[in-house]
């Protein structure tokens, strides 16, 4: 029989979502995949029982009517300016389709693509998947800031745009005005687009603030800005994701994402508008809750001695393991699954780069999780010297 596709040749599974089966096989405590043990908010949920009175067929392909009015007056408040529920934006299923429909609306076969070094592993497989070539720049530990004479470089290849993850998964990084002023003078000077991901827009830790480089000057017209309502309702399984981009992009956008998947699900839709009313009470209350949970976790982390990376944003940390003398960190977090009885996710997954030494926790769980976990870790280092 003829061969399979070669696009995925150099793919793995997700090796988080392995590493959750990897937790359910030995009972951990799993702090891999980012999904919080609480249940949404309650006006979600009760939206949710109404919308079984719905219609429950097709909305419109692009997005329900009024989830696109509520997410356009919210995200225009945010962003400095004024987006059109009509023309502006497209709901998809997810940040992840958000993602790869952006990726195919810029890209054509044999495009280059700058994609950060830790970077989700979604990035590099969207851009392969798309027929484009991924150029990686390096974000350098601890702080995760990037050169900007290395980043002109990759920029000088021709590239067709740029993945930008802010507040950034694994690192936890946020970037600033500065670095995002540096980010959007060279996609002008060499005419690319940048797609950002942004579904941690609201888990920002002070005195770090979130910029939206759409709303810098001049970028506007050449960001799609991708993000999703997983992380900030707590809702990962609906599966809601969205586009923001001008209307010439979004044209194209819709296309695609009418083929990919036709429309993400109508009732779910109508429920998460109560959720995009929320004021901003919220969101403060959303960012102190993260901000008290970020404390317990690296605060108790620090008390076993493990050397860390305090997150800037979002609700992940870095820790360093190079003391327990492993030379695969994949191998590294299959044991502390198994004799620990904590998931983790091995950094390699999320670098080009050789790095072997670093695993990503997260603390999107209850106190009484995180401190369950945080027990189990105490004696880490009698069970995992090897």
């Amino acid at each position: 029989m003829k061969s399979l596709s070669a696009r995925t040749a150099g793919f793995t599974d997700s090796v988080i979502r392995r590493m959750t089966r990897i937790s359910q096989k030995y009972g951990a405590i799993n702090l891999s995949q980012g999904f919080p043990d609480w249940e949404p908010p309650r006006e979600l949920l009760t939206a949710l029982s109404d919308s079984a009175n719905l219609p429950h067929q097709y909305s419109i392909t692009w997005g329900a009517q009024n989830f696109r009015e509520a997410l356009a007056e919210k995200q225009s408040l945010l962003m400095g300016f004024a987006i059109d529920p009509d023309s502006e934006i497209v709901v998809t299923c997810g940040s992840t389709e958000a993602m790869m429909c952006a990726m195919m609306t810029v890209t054509n076969p044999g495009d280059k693509v700058i994609v950060f070094s830790p970077f989700y592993e979604n990035y590099g497989a969207d851009t392969i998947l798309s027929g484009a070539e991924p150029i990686y720049v390096p974000l350098k530990p601890p702080e995760f800031g990037f050169d900007a004479n290395e980043l002109e470089d990759a920029f000088k290849q021709n590239v067709k745009a740029l993945i930008l993850c802010n507040p950034s998964n694994p690192s936890g990084k946020v970037f600033t005005r500065a670095e995002l002023e540096i980010i959007a003078g060279l996609a002008k000077k060499y005419d690319a687009y940048v797609i950002t991901d942004e579904v941690y827009e609201h888990i920002v830790y002070a005195p770090h603030v979130h910029t939206y480089i759409a709303g810098l000057p001049g970028m506007r017209e050449r960001t799609i800005s991708c993000s999703s309502l997983s992380k900030t309702y707590s809702v990962t399984g609906w599966r809601l994701g969205y586009i923001i981009a001008p209307p010439n992009i979004t044209e194209v956008a819709k296309k695609v994402h009418d083929f990919l998947t036709v429309g993400a699900a109508a009732p779910l839709q109508e429920a998460a508008v109560a959720g995009l009313k929320f004021g901003e009470d919220y969101y403060s209350g959303l960012l102190a809750k993260y901000t008290a949970k970020r404390d317990l976790f690296i605060n108790g982390l620090r008390s076993v001695g493990l050397p860390l990376t305090e997150p800037q944003g979002a609700y992940y940390v870095m820790l360093d393991v190079s003391e327990f003398g492993y030379t695969s960190d994949v191998e590294f977090c299959e044991r502390l699954a198994e004799i620990v009885g904590v998931g983790a996710v091995p950094g390699s997954s999320f670098f080009r780069e050789p790095v072997n030494h670093l695993i990503r926790l997260h603390f999107a769980k209850s106190d009484e999780t995180l401190s369950a976990a945080l027990e189990r870790l105490s004696d880490i280092r009698a069970k995992m010297k090897k």
